[in-house]
Formats: C-alpha cells, sequence, structure tokens
C-alpha cells in the first residue's frame, strides 16, 4: 500500500469516527481541566488551520454553482440567517440563561454553515453541491451577519463593536478559505498529486484541532457546566433541533427535490461552532464559549444520526419497490 493510500485510509478513519474523539476531548476536558484550558491560547489560529482545510475543499465550480442555483442557496442561507439567530434568541430568555452563557448562544445562532452539514449531506444522501454553495455563500458573509445578529440582539448589554468582530472574522475565517482556495487552485495545475495529499491531511488537522478546542473550552468552564449543564445542554439540543426541523420544513414548503430538503436541513442546523468559540474566548467571557464548545459535540451527535435516517429511509424505499419483470 502507497503512502498516499495509508493517508486516505487515516483521514477517512478520523472523519468517521470524529464524534468519538470530540466526546472523548470533552471527556479529558472535565478530567484534566488545568491541562487543556492553555489550549484556549491558541484557539485563532486552530481555527484557521480549519477554515484553510475548507478553502482547499473549494473549487471554482463551487462557485459557479451559486450562479446556477441561486434560488436554492438562497433559501438556505436565508433560512439560516433567519432562524438560528432567533431561536437562540428565544431560548436565551426562556432558560433565563446568564448573559454570559446567552452571548455563546446567539454567537453560535449568529455563526455559518461549517463543514460538518457538508460531510452529513454527504453520508445523509442530499444535494452536497447545494450545500457546498450554502455554506460558501454564508462564510463570506459571516463578517456582516455574525456582528450585526450579536449587536441587534445583544444591543448595549456587550462592550465588543462590530468593526471589531468583522475584523476578527475577515482574520480568522475569511483570509485562510481564501488562502486555501487559491492554493487549491494553484496545486490542481501544478502539483495534483500534492493537492490529493493535501485533502487526505486537513481533514485529520481539523479534527485534531476541533477536539482540542473542545477541551480547553471544557476545562475552563468545569464549574458551569457542572451546575447549569442540564439547562445548558437542553438549550443546545433544541436549538439544533429547531434548526435541522426548520431547514428540513422550509425545504419541503418551496418545493425542493429530496436530496436538497435534506441539504437545507443540514445547513440550517450545523453550524460553525468552531468559530463562535474563537470569537467567544477573543472579544467575550470565557463562560461563552461554553455553549458553542457544547453545541460541537452535539451537532456531531444529532447529525450523524439523521444522515444514518435518511439513508435508511433511501435503503427501505428501495426494498419495497417491485422488481421489474420482462416479457415472455
Amino acid at each position: 500500500m502507497s503512502f498516499t493510500d495509508q493517508l486516505s485510509r487515516v483521514a477517512r478513519f478520523a472523519s468517521k469516527y470524529f464524534v468519538v474523539w470530540v466526546v472523548a476531548a470533552a471527556a479529558l476536558g472535565l478530567w484534566q481541566p488545568a491541562t487543556f484550558v492553555p489550549i484556549l491560547n491558541y484557539v485563532n489560529p486552530l481555527l484557521g488551520l480549519i477554515m484553510l482545510g475548507m478553502g482547499l475543499t473549494l473549487t471554482p465550480a463551487d462557485f459557479k454553482r451559486l450562479v446556477e442555483r441561486p434560488v436554492d442557496v438562497g433559501i438556505g442561507a436565508v433560512t439560516q440567517w433567519l432562524v438560528m439567530p432567533l431561536a437562540a434568541y428565544l431560548l436565551y430568555l426562556a432558560f433565563n440563561l446568564p448573559e454570559a452563557i446567552g452571548v455563546g448562544l446567539i454567537l453560535v445562532g449568529a455563526a455559518p454553515g461549517g463543514t460538518a452539514s457538508n460531510v452529513m449531506t454527504y453520508l445523509g444522501r442530499g444535494d452536497v453541491a447545494l450545500s457546498v454553495a450554502i455554506t460558501t455563500v454564508t462564510t463570506l458573509a459571516a463578517p456582516i451577519v455574525m456582528p450585526a445578529w450579536t449587536l441587534v440582539i445583544l444591543g448595549q448589554g456587550i462592550d465588543v463593536t462590530f468593526m471589531e468582530m468583522f475584523t476578527n472574522i475577515v482574520q480568522i475565517v475569511i483570509i485562510p478559505v481564501v488562502l486555501g482556495f487559491a492554493l487549491r487552485y494553484l496545486l490542481d495545475r501544478a502539483a495534483p498529486a500534492v493537492a490529493e495529499i493535501g485533502m487526505d491531511v486537513f481533514p485529520v488537522i481539523s479534527v485534531g484541532a476541533i477536539a482540542a478546542i473542545v477541551a480547553g473550552v471544557v476545562g475552563a468552564n468545569v464549574e458551569s457546566i457542572l451546575t447549569a449543564g442540564a439547562l445548558v445542554l437542553a438549550a443546545v439540543i433544541l436549538h439544533n433541533g429547531i434548526g435541522l426541523g426548520a431547514g428540513y420544513g422550509v425545504g419541503k414548503a418551496v418545493g425542493m427535490s429530496t436530496d436538497r430538503v435534506r441539504a437545507t436541513s443540514f445547513e440550517v442546523g450545523l453550524q460553525n461552532s468552531a468559530l463562535a468559540v474563537a470569537l467567544a474566548t477573543s472579544l467575550f467571557d470565557p463562560a461563552a464559549a461554553l455553549i458553542p464548545a457544547l453545541f460541537s459535540v452535539w451537532h456531531n451527535v444529532s447529525g450523524p444520526a439523521l444522515a444514518s435516517f435518511f439513508a435508511w429511509q433511501d435503503d427501505q424505499a428501495a426494498t419495497k419497490e417491485p422488481s421489474p419483470t420482462t416479457a415472455d
């Protein structure tokens, strides 16, 4: 077996059991918090690596899709931009969460889609091209959407300005994504073998980076988790469920095909919680990173579960189809 094949196997293994690594990281953060808290000093560069990897997955064809299918992309993006921030705000009020923790919920709600939505769409037999297109749009719009929603909802309750959030998001999201896209474009033409290796390496790096961030945030919020854990976890589960349900419902309501409905469901419900963690730790109280970290764990449980259900639905439908008969 060649080195490239071995690398591909490692990447598939890391991605397949992603939820295991994230849950294990959270458990380690609870067990040995002092060991992992220092990771919070490196959240921004770690997220930059993750976003560089996302940029490497993009090709000119992905941007071409934005022009070819603007309606479905727009529906998915607008649904996410409206449903998730408003749902976060209502849950914040309904559960009477402490302000610092509530900030984290709002940040998750205003965050763009992440690469997890693309992976779950693939596993759930949805329209991956649509998923990637929506993720691209929401990510590129994040420097405007996230500060706007955060300031509209929280208003004078926070000391962070629109420009501070805008600058942070550009630095840790847009620049790495653009660099990754440019690097992929150049490698595809000059060294396609190297590009293929990069596509295998970066998923492993992303898994490791997200797991490290989760361990650091959980370690820094052990007391909050133990005292308000059930309430906070309920907010996370409901927020994620509302997003998945709203995306599915809107897709059905506007008459999308089944594969596009599934893509929209994942795009609305699965957020770039790592970005919310980075903003929470760099601009707000460390407690604000608690809900984004828990969201990282939970949506990597609910996402695969829903993807498996969708795949099971297809398998059941296939077995019920009458077998073709041949004429005598």
